[in-house]
């Protein structure tokens, strides 16, 4: 195995009675990578995270850290595999002092490594100032940054993290998980984060996994999946498009909003679906291709959300408006940006 890989899934599967949590899943992360494993719930990502730390033990397949097997032909005991976990409620120890809970961790080490440790984490996390404190006095983002350094305080290769940036408010979720990727970065820690959030998942990672009932769809970076997606099911993951109806003809895919170059795969003359995601579609009071009467206007504040009624089609089109219509805009030009226009 190549030395910069830190984890090796080789056809890993994980069954719970006639129910397959993970079929067949194999993949390659390098050491420093940061990893989004995003999927709709019950899709498999938790449970290939516990397969990593070993919480889970796997039906078939092999699971190497450094290039040494730790599940498969053999079986590595969580403590052992230098692994570090934070997780979605952070399970921190009420009883024990922040310090403590951070030492806890360390309790293999000798006293004054594991002191050395400690102090080394919570210089770097910033959490000097609560030593003392216990966790039910301690706000949602203290208690994230204190679960990361009781994970961090072993030096583990590889840090697990479930959805731990999910119980914060909106505005500091964004705050968190900056500072928190940039320390694990620095660091040169491997990070594999699970979420259900798309824009975090895109944002975060260097590479995004996206699973679908056990399996993995789609690997790449985030712009990959998002301007790339592999299939309609990748599409709609990361953005709900408007899908529109249309018939296969030549190179074509022909619509009541437009014409648009298919992707292969359907037979002349054959149905086809487009996806046209909200912010393809510019709205003017007198430019653009298409006419299209106002339905519905949501105010978002940085962006105006339109139903728009277009004849020949069945459902209204949604779309996303940068620029605030004029009050009482009835009817509109519209215009479709066709590179953005995916096809399946």
């Amino acid at each position: 195995m190549k030395q910069d890989i830190a984890l090796q899934l080789i056809n890993v599967g994980r069954s719970f009675g006639a129910t397959a949590a993970v079929k067949v899943i194999s993949i390659d992360i390098a050491k420093g990578e940061v990893i989004s494993l995003v999927g709709h719930s019950g899709c498999g990502k938790s449970t290939l995270l516990r397969i990593i730390a070993g919480v889970e033990t796997i039906d078939s397949g092999r699971v190497l850290l450094d290039g040494h097997e730790v599940d498969g032909g053999c079986f590595v005991e969580p403590e052992m595999r230098g692994v570090g976990f934070v997780f979605q409620d952070y399970a921190l120890f009420p009883h024990l002092s922040v310090r403590d809970n951070i030492l806890f961790g360390l309790k293999r080490h000798s006293r004054a490594e594991a002191l050395t440790n400690a102090e080394d984490v919570i210089r770097r996390v910033g959490i000097e100032h609560l030593l003392e404190r216990f966790p039910h006095t301690l706000s949602g983002g203290e208690q994230q940054r204190v679960a990361l350094a009781r994970a961090l305080a072993p030096r583990p290769g590889i840090v697990l993290m479930d959805e731990p940036f999910s119980n914060l408010d909106q505005g500091l979720r964004g705050q968190v998980r900056t500072e928190t990727l940039s320390l694990l970065k620095s660091l040169n820690t491997t990070v594999i984060m699970v979420t259900h959030d798309p824009q975090e998942a895109l944002s975060a990672g260097d590479r995004v996994v996206l699973m679908r009932s056990g399996e993995i769809v789609q690997v790449g970076s985030g712009y990959d999946l998002y301007d790339r997606p592999a299939s309609a099911y990748a599409a709609d993951f990361f953005c709900v498009s408007n899908k529109i109806p249309g018939i296969c003809k030549g190179d074509r895919i022909e619509t009541p909003v437009g014409n648009f170059l298919r992707n292969g795969g359907a037979t002349e003359g054959g149905a086809a679906t487009v996806h046209i995601r909200p912010q393809a579609i510019s709205i003017s009071p007198d430019r653009g291709e298409i006419t299209a009467h106002v339905r519905e206007r949501v105010f978002h504040g940085e962006t105006e959300h339109i139903l728009l009624a277009v004849d020949g089609l069945e459902t209204p089109l949604r779309a996303v408006a940068l620029d605030r219509l004029p009050e009482g805009s009835e009817v509109v030009r519209i215009s479709i940006a066709s590179e953005r226009v995916l096809a399946f």
